[in-house]
């Protein structure tokens, strides 16, 4: 469903300095510095309207995390929802495709992929956020030992997933095939998933990027 454009949005997002990060190529590399602590970075790419990312964040204030969202309605949205969650958040309204541009080699340690677009077309096959092409770009900005932790609710981008997370060397492990009847604990919803667990399976699972110096 093609989100409604919401006039002034853009504009209206400047009066967050201190959720938004409008130039984040800016703190390539130094991240931590711009938190102002060594806490772990977690990366949600598609956060939507933000309930997921503002719960692990309230919960979580040991980590900082940071949210990807290239519609600004989305990011307006989120930021409703950040409540007191704030100085270990942040949101940036940017394109999953740029995320070399923004974060080192070893920068993030963890990448949350929750009900991505499926692009169920074979042709766009190359613009799901699990194609060995974007792939490529985590691995590079993920810490050694770093994970994705991926949830959708089709099971064709699921399977897909799979074989792409394999094909790229990740180490696949808690893989669910339905999350709401599985024993796995702690799960954070979004509001989609809260929409739609009633009606249809979600499928779930988490891929290392293993860490040869421990080999």
């Amino acid at each position: 469903m093609r989100l409604r454009r919401i006039p002034g949005t853009k504009e209206a997002l400047t009066r967050y300095p201190d959720l938004v990060v409008f130039e984040p190529v800016r703190y390539y590399g130094c991240w931590k510095t711009y938190f102002g602590q060594e806490h772990p970075i977690y990366l949600e790419l598609g956060m939507g309207k933000g309930k997921f990312i503002s719960t692990m964040a309230g919960e979580n204030p040991q980590i900082n995390f940071i949210g990807m969202e290239f519609r600004e309605e989305m990011v307006y949205k989120a930021i409703g929802k950040a409540g007191e969650s704030r100085s270990n958040m942040r949101f940036l309204w940017a394109e999953a495709d740029d995320v070399e541009e923004y974060f080192a080699p070893g920068e993030i340690q963890r990448i949350y992929l929750n009900f991505s677009d499926p692009w169920p077309k074979k042709r766009h096959g190359k613009r799901r956020l699990t194609h060995q092409k974007f792939l490529k770009k985590y691995k590079h900005i993920l810490f050694p030992g770093g994970e994705i932790h991926f949830k959708t609710d089709n099971q064709e981008l699921f399977e897909f997933s799979l074989n792409e997370f394999a094909g790229e060397g990740f180490f696949l492990k808690n893989i669910t095939f339905d999350l709401h009847r599985s024993q796995y604990p702690g799960n954070i919803t979004t509001e989609y998933e809260e929409r739609y667990r009633q009606e249809r399976p979600i499928y779930r699972c988490e891929a290392a990027l293993i860490d040869h110096s421990q080999i």
